[in-house]
């Protein structure tokens, strides 16, 4: 009698502290805790905080409207213009090449709270928030990169573009164009602006993007399913320009307003609309409010309804492809 083949079990998954990218973590967030005690301290002219805030909201749209939206998601269509000075101001913020940023962000909505998302928030709050970026990944993460559609973002000459050209972008977009102005413009102490313009202005993008990871799928009511993690954040959606809405932005990932239309708190969606009046925005992607009503009046688990990256995703009911055309406001 043939015997029953023993399969071995697995060793159990132990992360590694990515030491080069931990310190990295901890130089710019070092330098951001001086900067902000300068700040609070006085040794900084006014002129350097107002444009430190003024640089944190433009490029946060960059990643509102451009990394998330256009590129992870494909929720509308830019033109040349319009793809290009989002990723200007992505650029600004440092946060990786728009290429691994969207890739990631499929990944995380493709396989949601499995270990394969890479920031899967049942691993606690500061996994989700940061402790992601500092160990090593799960198999199954590394698996899922490999595995997503990213023939979308290889055919994008501005996402290509940017990629190859990532490390001087970085030096001259994210460091130089911050801290240069207020030295020349204004004679403030180069190490100020540094820690001011650099590492405080870096910092405080960084975690308003975290807090989507973390605090939006821990803190607020769930209109729309109920049995998944993500939620509606005020607060975040306040931080980070419209993008703590996230019930919603989890059930319907492909919807470029990423929340019902006529929310507060959602200048994104605002940016987009300006740009689609003016031709530079086009094929956004809108969820029908009958469809809106349909899922939040659901009971089940959610199981009938896949997971999803974003528009295009072979998973997505064709029904839906039909109806969700054309929906920036005009």
């Amino acid at each position: 009698m043939q015997q029953p083949e023993i399969k071995e079990k697995e060793p159990p998954f132990s992360a590694q502290i990515r030491w080069p990218d931990l310190f990295v973590q901890i130089f710019l967030h070092a330098g951001a805790f001086a900067g902000l005690c300068l700040v609070l301290a006085g040794y900084v002219d006014h002129r350097t905080t107002i444009a430190a805030v003024l640089f944190v909201i433009a490029s946060g749209f960059g990643i509102t409207a451009g990394a998330h939206r256009l590129w992870s998601h494909k929720a509308y269509k830019a033109n040349r213009p319009l793809s290009v000075l989002l990723m200007f101001l992505f650029t600004i913020t440092g946060q990786r090449d728009a290429y691994t940023w969207a890739k990631d962000h499929r990944v995380h909505h493709k396989y949601s709270e499995t270990n394969a998302d890479p920031h899967d928030a049942r691993r606690g709050f500061w996994f989700a928030h940061v402790g992601w970026l500092v160990l090593t990944p799960r198999p199954e993460v590394e698996q899922r990169r490999q595995q997503v559609d990213v023939s979308d973002l290889l055919a994008d000459p501005v996402v290509m573009w940017q990629r190859r050209l990532f490390v001087p972008l970085f030096a001259l977009l994210a460091i130089a164009l911050p801290v240069a102005p207020p030295v020349l413009l204004w004679a403030e102490r180069p190490l100020v602006s540094f820690l001011v313009m650099f590492n405080l202005r870096f910092c405080t993008t960084l975690n308003i993007a975290f807090f989507v990871n973390s605090a939006a799928h821990m803190w607020g009511n769930k209109p729309y399913d109920k049995h998944i993690s993500p939620t509606e954040n005020a607060f975040v959606s306040l931080a980070a320009l419209g993008e703590g809405w996230h019930n919603y932005h989890h059930v319907f990932p492909w919807d470029y307003r990423t929340g019902e239309l006529g929310r507060p708190l959602n200048p994104s969606t605002a940016l987009i609309d300006f740009f689609a009046r003016i031709g530079w925005a086009y094929e956004c992607k809108a969820v029908p409010a009958a469809l809106v009503r349909r899922r939040a009046l659901r009971t089940g688990d959610g199981s009938d309804h896949p997971n999803l990256w974003g528009w295009g995703d072979k998973d997505m009911p064709k029904d839906e492809l039909r109806v969700c055309l054309n929906a920036c406001e005009n």
